[in-house]
């Protein structure tokens, strides 16, 4: 199996309606580092699992959508749902439906993989996997 992995970060605010969450029901700010891999059984005609600079850029366009915002008004959040495993949920479909746009010779391999990690701490994350 191939991997290639890039990493980036948000600032977001956010706070959560349901009681289970305790004090983070409250307003808070919150920096995650987001870490994305694609995972393939082959390479592409390039020798790679795809460019690493498209899949850079194509992290990047996903997170401008929740940098810097407040997640209780997103769209993609409704009824203040924005736990680290619906934001890395969120960032996987946006990165899966860009590199869907990429030619084929660019795109990831038929079958590859994409797996969102969501950090909220050195030691606590989230994350999500997906066919692509």
């Amino acid at each position: 199996m191939f991997l290639l992995g890039v990493s980036d970060h948000i600032m977001i605010a956010h706070s959560f309606s349901d009681p289970f969450f305790g004090p983070a029901t409250r307003m808070h700010g919150a920096t995650y580092s987001v870490d994305v891999e694609i995972r393939a059984t082959a390479l592409g005609p390039h020798h790679v699992v795809m460019d690493i600079g498209a899949l850079r850029a194509a992290l990047r366009r996903a997170l401008d959508t929740l940098d810097y915002r407040n997640l209780d008004e997103h769209p993609a959040f409704p009824g203040r749902t924005s736990t680290t495993e619906r934001v890395a949920e969120h960032v996987a479909a946006l990165l899966a439906d860009d590199l869907a746009k990429l030619p084929a010779g660019e795109a990831p391999p038929p079958g590859a993989t994409l797996r969102v990690l969501v950090r909220e701490s050195p030691s606590a994350y989230a994350g999500f996997e997906r066919a692509l």
